[in-house]
């Protein structure tokens, strides 16, 4: 028999938005036919199960085949009656071919391992079908972290070693997010006081982490408000206003976010809101935390709704952290001043200073532009130190992914880039930057990471 999930998790929006059928339809079958069963919340709304679901595009289509409905049910409980599955017995050759077979009782690393694969081999079918087993044996909040979360971070992994390409990274990405807006979209209503505004600052638009934490924290009864992805700082006061949080809680996952993150948590803190903030980018640079207004959600992603109901049960606002010196300051306003003098420099003299085969020049004003990117945001967050982190990382995906360019290339690029801040921040203010590209070559950190 079908183990589709038959826990009541969609409401009827969610319900009539996947199958396409309208509301008084679907009452009119429950109320003549008992199909669907739908459960009842406690305010008397309906619920609905994938299985729910399932059975309801299951007499579309047989209603596509030129049964009538009535028909249609007949059928679905003969088969039930001699104990056979619908979704098995009816589905069309063309969907059934292809899947692999589950066993019952496999487990979360099983499952996790059948849905990676059916994403690397763009098998959407067949990575649903894994979803749909996972979902009918395992609550959805371990599904979700077991297969989903921890099946992207292997995809990912993968893709940075060279294993996988960024298209199969991104066809995973789409599904593992479809599912968790369906989930989302299916969630009853909060059933706690208290109210969170979940989302991204400004150039971040890696989105999975904090719709997942939506997720787990309804599915808890909290009232959550999704703002997606590169939320504007000039908007925050005005959402702020309009919507009354009791906790803002954001995530980064570069440098660049994290910097962007810090003034919307500042703005929110000084409007008397509680943060919380977390991401991929502090677990890497632990320091990052204490230049943040806020309270580090550290740890797995998977503990933080037991974290932010501590600071729910127990609001209060995070010491705010110094300004950063006054020589950081004075060296961002530098750069940014002459930033484009820097990288007219490096276009011009890129052959003479890097030597053949050099920097690839349709790569130029991208690399100029990640690394000012880089730069501005470790002066706001106050440590020339941070950049390193993701000059390694970049340094480890050149290598791993063996493009055609020499194996020195970022040391290439980087001794060039030097000679460029060298001539064109001239000032005092600029020297800070000066001394910290000529110590990164002297360590040759890059290199020795790479290794």
């Amino acid at each position: 028999m079908s183990s589709l999930d038959e826990t009541p998790t969609f409401n009827l929006k969610a319900v009539v938005q996947e199958t396409g059928l309208k509301p008084d339809t679907l009452r009119a079958w429950e109320r003549r036919y008992s199909l669907p069963q739908p459960a009842r919340s406690a305010g008397g709304h309906r619920l609905y199960s994938q299985r729910d679901i399932d059975i309801l595009k299951w007499l579309i289509a047989r209603q596509d085949e030129g049964l009538s409905i009535s028909r249609a049910v007949d059928l679905f409980n003969q088969l039930l009656e001699e104990g056979k599955d619908p979704f098995w017995e009816m589905a069309p050759e063309e969907e059934a071919v292809g899947l692999v077979p589950l066993e019952v009782g496999d487990t979360l690393s099983g499952l996790r391992e059948s849905w990676i694969d059916a994403c690397l081999d763009f098998d959407e079918q067949q990575a649903n079908y894994v979803l749909a087993q996972a979902f009918a044996l395992y609550p959805p909040e371990t599904v979700c972290i077991e297969v989903l979360q921890r099946g992207l971070s292997t995809i990912g992994t993968l893709w940075y070693e060279g294993q996988a390409t960024v298209q199969q990274e991104h066809f995973a990405s789409a599904l593992a997010t479809r599912r968790l807006e369906t989930l989302l979209a299916a969630s009853a209503p909060p059933t706690r006081s208290g109210r969170i505004l979940i989302g991204c600052p400004p150039q971040e638009e890696h989105t999975f982490s904090p719709l997942l934490l939506t997720l787990l924290l309804r599915r808890r009864g909290w009232h959550t408000i999704y703002l997606g992805a590169n939320v504007p700082l000039e908007r925050m006061e005005s959402t702020i206003a309009d919507t009354g949080p009791d906790l803002l809680i954001l995530t980064a996952q570069t440098l660049l976010a994290a910097a962007n993150l810090a003034p919307v948590a500042a703005l929110a803190q000084d409007e008397g809101v509680t943060v919380a903030f977390g991401g991929q980018i502090f677990n890497r640079i632990p320091e990052l935390a204490s230049r943040i207004a806020g309270h580090h959600l550290n740890g797995k992603l998977r503990l933080a709704p037991d974290r932010v109901e501590q600071l729910l049960a127990s609001p209060g606002l995070a010491p705010a952290p110094g300004e950063p010196p006054a020589r950081y300051r004075e060296a961002l306003a530098h750069f940014e001043a002459r930033q484009a003098h820097i990288d007219a420099y490096i276009l011009e003299h890129r052959l003479e200073s890097a030597g053949p085969p050099g920097v690839p020049i349709p790569h130029l004003p991208r690399a100029n532009r990640g690394m000012a990117e880089g730069i501005v945001a470790a002066l706001t967050l106050g440590d020339l130190s941070f950049l390193e982190h993701d000059l390694a990382w970049v340094e480890g995906l050149v290598r791993n992914h063996e493009y055609p360019v020499a194996d020195d290339l970022l040391e290439r690029y980087l001794t060039l880039y030097h000679q460029a801040v060298s001539v064109e921040l001239n000032e005092p203010a600029g020297q800070l930057i000066i001394d910290w590209l000529e110590e990164l070559l002297k360590k040759d950190l890059i290199r020795a990471n790479g290794q």
